[in-house]
């Protein structure tokens, strides 16, 4: 099916997946899981409530109960599969997509992630080969309030914000459900409402169309920062007092004092992936940190950070990592811990701006997709060039390839769903930047389609 992928089940729906290979997921997982309790939420897509209808329908007839919570954000489910101790939990969601996806975001004991590699490819087998035993004693639905106490859990890490100005983006997705419990009336909200349409702009901070609206609103209001958060709210992004996006990574450095200040861990791992500056690595690790770089994607973060025991981390993606929130992403929580910093650099004079910039000290192309059918073959076409041409340093090869020399780096990965390679790099010069795209560009130009 054409829905599942490494991190999750998701497409479009009643195209790549419909109600009954919904069914299908319900009725095959708790036992796949080994349980007769699965937590579900979901978003406020306008499929979700089908979604929900036909998943808990497969649930029931397994013999399993649904806790049923309602509409949440992809964290609070995180949250409540955890402290409360499930087995299994499912987020309908399609996250950042489009109104016209859908999908299913699977968690087991702990909060750990279930990915292709450890149980959805088994739910795929068993979706196409499995029989269908409706049992004699069916299951039931169970409403379950999980929002009280992620509430408090958050608020928790509310900092004082009484000196900033904000501007908030929800777009109108399900961050929109908290966003006003935590921070009150007093920041500019836009588009916080929740609709499933999405009528004001696609769930996606990446795209910079998406944050245009905010930008303005930074500027016009004359706010400290402006947040972003996707449709799940699992994600968040900022854009700093000139209205200029910060590259999500570079928040990772920015939160980093806030975790290593004070900490007493003799191994203080900070999980990043492999797309992440040379700016942000070396910022930690003057700080004392120890960068860890890994995958990208939750299934493989969230499991990463628990072995290694690391502090904290993020993604390029705008994901962020807390071992205090059962290694999971929280965009939320994340808002809050940047708030918090930022209320104290303004306390001292200083600009989110100015913080971030002492932070850069490499010239970065951010990550450009190519259209490219045959992407094993041109990447390996890029890394024969420059390893026979230039001395390596180091070289990655786990999410495509990330290779290192003296003065500048390059990551090129493929994309799991679509025709895709994307290219981020990095050098010491905006003149030596700009040299090297030329080069990379002009090799991969046999491969891009007309």
């Amino acid at each position: 099916m054409k829905a599942f992928h490494a991190y999750d089940i998701r497409g479009i729906y009643n195209q790549d997946f419909d109600k009954n290979d919904v069914y299908k997921i319900g009725y095959f997982l708790p036992g796949l899981l080994k349980t007769n309790r699965v937590l579900v939420g979901r978003d406020v897509r306008l499929s979700s409530p089908e979604v929900f209808e036909y998943l808990a329908k497969g649930i029931i007839d397994s013999g399993a109960n649904v806790y049923d919570v309602g509409l949440s954000t992809t964290p609070m489910i995180y949250f409540a599969t955890a402290k409360y101790e499930f087995d299994a939990s499912v987020m309908i969601t399609a996250s950042h997509n489009g109104k016209e996806y859908n999908g299913l975001k699977v968690s087991t004991t702990g909060a750990a992630p279930v990915g292709y590699d450890n149980g959805l490819k088994e739910l795929e087998i068993l979706m196409n080969t499995g029989k269908i035993i409706i049992t004699e004693k069916p299951g039931a639905i169970i409403p379950f309030n999980a929002k009280d106490d992620y509430l408090t859990f958050l608020k928790s890490y509310l900092p004082d914000i009484s000196n900033l100005n904000l501007s908030i983006d929800c777009s109108n997705g399900m961050a929109g459900l908290f966003i006003k419990d935590i921070l009150g009336n007093r920041p500019l909200y836009l588009f916080d409402d929740l609709d499933g349409s999405f009528p004001n702009h696609a769930p996606n901070p990446l795209v910079m169309d998406n944050v245009k609206q905010l930008q303005k609103a930074v500027i016009d209001n004359k706010s400290d920062i402006g947040v972003i958060f996707d449709g799940d709210a699992d994600r968040v992004m900022f854009v700093d007092e000139n209205g200029k996006f910060i590259p999500p990574d570079l928040m990772i450095a920015l939160m980093a004092p806030h975790f290593l200040k004070n900490n007493k861990s003799q191994k203080p791992l900070v999980i990043h992936d492999i797309r992440t500056s040379k700016s942000v690595i070396e910022y930690i690790e003057n700080l004392g940190g120890i960068p860890y770089m890994w995958k990208v994607g939750r299934a493989y973060a969230a499991i990463k950070l628990k072995e290694i025991d690391g502090l904290f981390g993020g993604e390029l993606a705008g994901h962020y990592y807390f071992k205090d929130f059962y290694f999971s992403d929280s965009g939320i929580l994340a808002c809050l811990i940047i708030l918090e910093i930022l209320s104290k650099l303004k306390a001292e004079g200083k600009k989110i701006s100015e913080q971030i910039q002492s932070i850069v000290k490499y010239s970065n192309s951010g990550e450009i997709n190519f259209t490219i059918e045959k992407k094993m073959e041109a990447m390996l076409r890029l890394k024969e060039y420059f390893t026979e041409n230039d001395q390596v340093l180091h070289f990655y090869d786990f999410d495509g390839y990330r290779i290192e020399f003296a003065d500048w780096w390059f990551n090129i990965r493929p994309s799991n769903t679509e025709p895709y390679l994307r290219l981020l790099v990095e050098a010491k010069t905006d003149e030596m930047l700009a040299e090297k795209l030329i080069t990379i560009k002009k090799i991969l130009g046999d491969f891009i389609l007309k």
